[in-house]
């Protein structure tokens, strides 16, 4: 490469449903996420990052193409197939000489019934777990390490005081992208790491839950008039319904839908409210923390560190009580479709840059092809973020807005399709099949409380923003093959 010795290893650890808003570093003083503080502080933090779905195979589908789910038409979870083209990031690495290795997720197909089929995905390296049930009789690899540590998979799940941090997923995934790094190998590496945590349900092992006290930790944003927000969009998907913080049906983090029943025994320390949820969904993430630290400490060690990006991310958010709401659905606001994203490369990438530019992980893949002098194709969306990450341009702007869809995306009865467009203060969200929408002004109302979209006096303001987002939506559509000539 001209302007790198080598290209460089990349390290690219993605969680599954977790919000922007928990790291310490990054203004969250009820984490505790010391190793992603030290990730932040010596590379460039973009603190608006969107995902493209609020859901997973589509946002994943995406931010590994560099397209938007509908220009792929993978909108959905579920999917028997992934389409031959485009190819994924893994594959185009693959072909440019990486050794490219998968541990954990990878959620582009369906897992029902069967371990997901795998298209030209461009991995040497295989350690699969889509969840950590022990749902499927082969090629359940993190299952298989359980047993192997003489345990039971099926029963790990089922107690209450969570999976022990020694047999738990999230330290599989951590033991098994050591096991890749160290290897042996002329070329550079390819490690994409999926962790599934912080994702339902929400059982972080025991020790970990009790270095958070619900008492203590952060309320979620809640106003009464959510709830009549929240029965207007009744119609739209979503895996809960609203309540008050302090009445969410979280009798157990395990089960945080269970039904109300006498029969359950209440455990003390509000077993019932948001508060209870937000303390188990931190204890996650502190054991996601403390296998990052291991991770990094191990890519010191090898001597690859100073030839390696790292980036850290995740596929999409939670709703962690916001508005009344735990889990995910057809919803755009910020706890869903706002996430971490961290770069860092040292001597190469800015240190301790936070950047608020908009950005999406549209641009994930792009940035990684000019980084290794590689292609952009045209019909990728993502934007390089590369002179951000070398300081050679403005990291205030990137984008003029960025947009999020969902499309019949999860199986629920009224397959609801809804879009976003987000301009870096006016939030517009469109229930295309349901005649709703949802306008929000995030400089004044950074809580997304207030409506505005049956506002009278907001009408030139909406109108306006409706044909952007429509603009915004046709441009980014994939043309198909290029021409032959004119005619």
């Amino acid at each position: 490469m001209s302007e790198y010795k080598n290209r460089p290893n990349i390290l690219w650890i993605c969680t599954d449903q977790q919000r922007y808003d928990t790291i310490g570093a990054l203004g969250n003083p009820y984490v505790s996420t010391p190793n992603l503080d030290a990730l932040a502080g010596e590379g460039v933090a973009f603190e608006r990052a969107y995902c493209q779905s609020p859901i997973c195979t589509p946002s994943r589908a995406s931010f590994l193409t560099g397209m938007y789910p509908s220009s792929l038409r993978v909108n959905r979870n579920g999917n028997p197939v992934f389409p031959d083209f485009p190819p994924l990031i893994s594959k185009t690495l693959a072909d440019a000489g990486y050794d490219c290795g998968l541990i954990g997720k990878l959620h582009l197909t369906s897992a029902f019934g069967r371990i997901e089929q795998r298209t030209d995905d461009g991995y040497t390296y295989w350690q699969y777990s889509h969840a950590p049930r022990d749902d499927w009789a082969m090629g359940h690899d993190y299952a298989d390490w359980v047993r192997a540590k003489g345990a039971d998979p099926s029963e790990l799940i089922k107690d209450e005081r969570g999976v022990p941090a020694e047999y738990h997923q999230t330290t599989w995934c951590a033991e098994k992208t050591i096991e890749f790094i160290r290897a042996d190998r002329s070329g550079p590496f390819f490690a994409s790491v999926n962790i599934y945590d912080p994702h339902p349900p929400f059982n972080p092992p025991q020790a970990y839950r009790d270095l958070f006290d619900p008492k203590a930790v952060n309320a979620p944003l809640f106003r009464e008039s959510d709830l009549e927000q929240q029965a207007k969009l009744a119609a739209v998907d979503f895996q809960s319904e609203s309540r008050r913080p302090d009445q969410l049906d979280i009798s157990s983090p395990i089960l945080p839908q269970s039904p109300v029943s006498s029969l359950i025994e209440p455990r003390t320390g509000g077993e019932r409210d948001a508060r209870t949820l937000i303390a188990a969904y931190y204890a996650m993430i502190k054991l996601i923390d403390d296998q990052v630290g291991r991770i990094i400490a191990a890519l010191e060690s090898s001597g690859k560190r100073e030839n390696t990006i790292v980036i850290f991310t995740s596929d999409h958010g939670e709703a962690l009580g916001d508005h009344g709401l735990i889990q995910k659905g057809c919803r755009f606001y910020d706890g869903l479709v706002r996430v971490p994203l961290i770069w860092s490369w040292p001597g190469v990438f800015t240190s301790g840059l936070r950047s608020p530019a908009l950005v999406e992980l549209t641009d994930i893949v792009p940035s990684l092809l000019e980084i290794c002098e590689l292609p952009i194709p045209d019909y990728i969306s993502g934007r390089s973020l590369l002179p951000i990450l070398t300081g050679n341009a403005s990291p205030e702007r990137h984008r003029d807005y960025v947009r999020s869809e969902y499309i019949d995306a999860i199986d629920m009865p009224d397959a609801s399709v809804a879009s976003m467009y987000f301009d870096g203060r006016y939030k517009l969200v469109c229930y295309h099949n349901h005649g709703l929408g949802e306008l929000y002004d995030l400089a004044a109302d950074p809580g997304e409380y207030v409506d505005l979209w049956d506002s009278s006096g907001h009408l030139d303001l909406k109108t306006g923003l409706l044909q952007r987002s429509f603009d915004a939506h046709m441009t980014t559509l994939y043309a198909g093959l290029p021409r032959r000539g004119p005619m």
